[in-house]
């Protein structure tokens, strides 16, 4: 069996000097390769711990380009720590859990089992949500992806984890390349701890969990932003994203218990 192949290339146009933080890296792959120019010019971008990548960016048209060879069969992680449960339950920015309990539990409160209320939770969404690229913005959180009734892969994935941290069950969020998606884009979806692993549940229903290549792991997508300015002026007109799984799509129920590498 191949491996998988996925890349990513944005386009940024910067006004004024800025600072950004990347978050397009793979995170466990066989071989990978980042470039960074500036109108011809090359870029430093400097690797930090959980796989960012920090770059100061001059004034210009900056161009990223990142590909990686990412091995289809990879080890899962580790058993859930004490440390991961307690920051996987409590409220965050786009996970408002403390504000949205009455809800949960009236709607999910009937079941005893964990995992099937995570079933439960993520069908629900996958049910009542539309997906409908840009009806979203940067501060939609999942309370209001509830009242509005639409969104897209990150609102789904917000609303899942705060609806589990609501009943006590630990649920954090990962940026993944998925291979099968389509139109191919980063996606986010959730790892809710039960009995002490990590699996992964995606609303949109819109890619195989058992292809996906983890990126990043947080909270929220405040943790998982594929870019981050933290100073300077610039836009991003321009992604191209591609996944390509090596070797043919794997069925997926949406329902069985998945562990994303």
């Amino acid at each position: 069996m191949n491996n998988s192949q996925v890349g990513s290339s944005l386009g940024f146009d910067v006004t004024e000097p800025a600072e950004i933080v990347l978050l397009i890296a793979a995170a466990d792959p066989v071989s990978e390769l980042l470039t960074v120019s500036c109108e011809g010019r090359t870029v430093e971008a400097v690797e930090l711990p959980g796989r960012q990548h920090y770059i100061r960016a001059p004034k210009g048209k900056l161009t990223v380009t990142y590909s990686a060879e990412v091995a289809v069969t990879r080890p899962v992680p580790a058993d859930v720590t004490e440390v991961e449960r307690i920051v996987a339950l409590r409220p965050s920015r786009y996970c408002p859990s403390d504000r949205m309990a009455g809800f949960a539990a009236t709607m999910f409160g009937y079941e005893s089992d964990p995992a099937a209320t995570v079933r439960a939770i993520t069908s629900w969404v996958f049910e009542h949500l539309s997906y409908e690229g840009g009806s979203s913005g940067p501060s939609t959180d999942a309370a209001d992806t509830l009242l509005d009734g639409r969104g897209v892969c990150r609102d789904y994935a917000h609303l899942v984890a705060t609806l589990c941290r609501s009943l006590n069950i630990p649920a954090r969020v990962a940026a993944v390349y998925a291979p099968g998606l389509s139109p191919m884009d980063f996606h986010l979806v959730v790892e809710a701890a039960l009995d002490g692993r990590w699996t992964v549940w995606d609303a949109t229903r819109l890619a195989p969990r058992q292809s996906l290549i983890r990126i990043a792991t947080g909270r929220d997508a405040a943790d998982t932003a594929l870019a981050t300015t933290l100073s300077g002026l610039l836009t991003m007109p321009e992604t191209f994203i591609t996944a390509v799984a090596g070797g043919d799509l794997p069925a997926d129920d949406h329902t069985s218990l998945v562990e994303l590498p």
